[in-house]
């Protein structure tokens, strides 16, 4: 995956999707086509500091449906500086969020 629009400090341009699980959040959401809420970054196998300041993280995938396929688009990547910052309601919101953003997207 290539870095997209992004606001925030300087992030990590490339993320390797094809090594397999523990290769940094974005990665493992991306494959697994399932969200990930991460309390503790400093605690996850594989994880990529790309901002040493924070602490916490949710990463989403957007997934296109195609003909009963789920075709893997990106990700959404939130991160926070508190641990703990994120709980599964905000998780189950920013899963609504993306659903909305690909389903408005001409892929």
């Amino acid at each position: 995956m290539l870095l997209g629009p992004f606001c925030g400090k300087p992030a990590c341009q490339f993320v390797n999707t094809t090594a397999g699980k523990g290769r940094g959040v974005c990665a493992d959401a991306f494959m697994s086509r399932k969200t990930v809420l991460v309390t503790d970054v400093n605690a996850y196998p594989g994880h990529i500091a790309c901002d040493g300041d924070t602490n916490s993280e949710i990463v989403c995938p957007l997934v296109l449906k195609v003909e009963d396929k789920d075709v893997p688009l990106g990700v959404f990547d939130l991160d926070c500086l508190a641990l703990g910052g994120f709980t599964e309601e905000d998780k189950e919101g920013v899963q609504k969020i993306t659903e909305l953003l690909v389903g408005a997207c001409d892929w």
